[in-house]
């Protein structure tokens, strides 16, 4: 019988609060705050919780644990995503994926892990003054990550869906390597996407936040963080509201948490929405701006064998061709990726309406996938998006699609139709309302060469958002210091993926945990006099 850490470490007497069943307000305090329990928040409660330091860990989403995890989309999505799976950037045309519940992204994700690359950290050196985010120098910070959370290089041979990319790109010449993957002892089943129900995932669910909490930690779970309170260079505490039993809205009840030092881990888009509804000091109005996505396209292939796309590893191939092949600061490259195929994701992105789209589905079983990642952020017709405030002080993402991302997204159809073809593909459909299917490579070339790339007709998903408090030597350009540290207020710091000036060009979990266990560990050595206690 496969055992729950979270249920057990409960019943062991773990702090762990419900902020949804609140019935009258609280006031806690702790030498550290932590808003957000996903990949930035759960590593810095481990680091701080080992150096001896209170913590209190802050989740809007609900805790949810193994044994709740049944492998059910209809579930999952409202339970474990921001806005049940279906969050949009302001005008509707990217779809994001993104968790919101305890563990946040990490407990939902693919497991895909890569290092931040080489190319990337030389472009923040030169463009944004981070002379200490080298390859060499962040080095150990991603090989204590990688051995605390189990990744390596999957091992198992791909599913058919993912071996279509390493067939068809072999036969083109283009290389295709096998991802790294956070897990340990997995069980194949495919469905990392709605949690993971044999503890194989190696996210903060199942691994720092455990550690955290057995160390002495609190974690709220169902609460939202409202607003920092600040006094002169000072954040005193954070002002939060228990949110509803189906966590949407928030009710009357105000928890209220003061600690000498606060780390804001929401993710890019609730980070820089905090910072925003706390009316944080921003001369140069930089908050929320240049957030990235990595705008996903989207190509699908029916293959004369059963592909079964909901089974196995996810994700375990990718290809980088297209990236390498591209001036980091030129026409915008991507990454190549299998994407698993579950009935409600499937569905919901592909094009058509009534008996059209129910044609299309009854080819499930034979439907494969292939994304590109776009690499945003490089160049001066890359600037992303920002992140604004609804009437209410719920975020939006603004992401205007450009001629520049449209020029790639074309590109990227074209390549991945091709590789399709030469993987034995009977059929493929670009996912574009357009889009009737083609039968060979001359008519896909030409019918991807004649298609209208816009918005809401051209699918177009992401599940990495990035930015929005972007870290730079310079307080002009930039939010926080190159260790995360605001640029105006003394004992705040920012630890997740808007930290990044740009887009990552590589699905972003391990940079974030790499360069926060850099960061936070700065700053355990600043709040205790002692050197941080390594993570393994």
């Amino acid at each position: 019988m496969i055992n729950d850490p979270f249920r057990e470490g409960v019943a062991r007497g773990w702090r762990v609060i419900n902020a949804a069943l609140a019935e009258q307000d609280i006031e806690d305090e702790a030498d550290v705050v932590i808003i957000g329990s996903g990949a930035g928040g759960g590593i810095s409660a481990e680091i701080l919780s080992k150096s001896g330091l209170r913590v209190i860990v802050v989740e809007e989403g609900p805790l949810r644990s193994t044994h709740d995890f049944k492998m059910k989309e209809a579930d999952a999505y409202p339970q474990l995503y921001q806005e049940s799976a279906a969050r949009k950037t302001a005008d509707k045309a990217i779809n994001i994926l993104q968790g919101r519940c305890v563990g946040g992204s990490t407990t939902v994700n693919w497991t895909s892990s890569f290092r931040t690359p080489p190319d990337t950290l030389a472009y923040w050196q030169r463009q944004f003054g981070l002379t200490d985010y080298t390859p060499e120098k962040l080095l150990p910070w991603f090989e204590m990550i990688e051995r605390r959370l189990g990744i390596r290089p999957w091992d198992v041979p791909p599913n058919v869906n993912n071996e279509t990319l390493r067939s068809g790109g072999t036969k083109l010449g283009i290389e295709v390597k096998v991802i790294p993957r956070n897990v340990r002892g997995c069980w194949n089943l495919g469905y990392c996407g709605t949690g993971c129900p044999t503890n194989a995932k190696q996210g903060m669910l199942l691994t720092t936040l455990p550690t955290a909490l057995e160390l002495g930690a609190t974690l709220y779970s169902g609460l939202r963080a409202e607003r920092l309170l600040i006094e002169g260079d000072q954040v005193q505490g954070v002002e939060c509201l228990a949110m509803d039993a189906k966590g949407i809205h928030p009710r009357p009840v105000k928890i209220v948490l003061r600690g000498r030092h606060v780390i804001v881990s929401a993710g890019a888009i609730g980070s820089p929405a905090l910072l925003l509804r706390s009316r944080v000091a921003d001369p140069r109005q930089r908050i929320g701006k240049r957030t990235f996505l990595h705008p996903v396209l989207v190509s699908s292939a029916i293959m004369n064998e059963v592909v079964a796309g909901h089974s196995g590893a996810p994700q375990s191939l990718y290809s980088d061709h297209f990236l390498h092949t591209q001036a980091i600061d030129g026409p915008i490259g991507y990454k190549l990726e299998s994407a698993p195929m579950h009935p409600v994701l499937f569905s919901t992105t592909l094009q058509g309406y009534g008996q059209r789209h129910f044609d299309l589905m009854q080819q499930f079983p034979h439907a494969q996938v292939l994304l590109a990642l776009m690499r945003d952020g490089f160049h001066a017709e890359s600037q992303g998006g920002s992140v604004v405030l609804r009437d209410e002080g719920t975020p939006v993402l603004d992401y205007p699609i450009t001629d520049y991302l449209w020029d790639g997204a074309r590109r990227a159809l074209l390549s991945m139709a091709e590789i399709q073809f030469a993987a034995g593909a009977k059929t493929v459909i670009a996912v574009h309302e357009d889009c009737a299917g083609w039968s060979s490579w001359a008519e896909a070339k030409a019918g991807i060469a004649a298609l209208a790339l816009r918005p809401l007709s051209t699918r177009v998903v992401s599940a990495h958002v990035m930015g929005g408090c972007a870290m730079g030597k310079d307080a002009m350009n930039s939010v926080v210091n190159d260790h995360g540290r605001h640029h105006h207020l003394a004992n705040l710091t920012i630890a997740d993926g808007s930290l990044f000036p740009t887009s990552i060009g590589a699905n972003p979990q391990e940079s974030v945990y790499g360069i926060v266990a850099r960061n936070v560990s700065a700053l355990a050595e600043e709040l205790t006099g002692r050197a941080a206690a390594p993570m393994a």
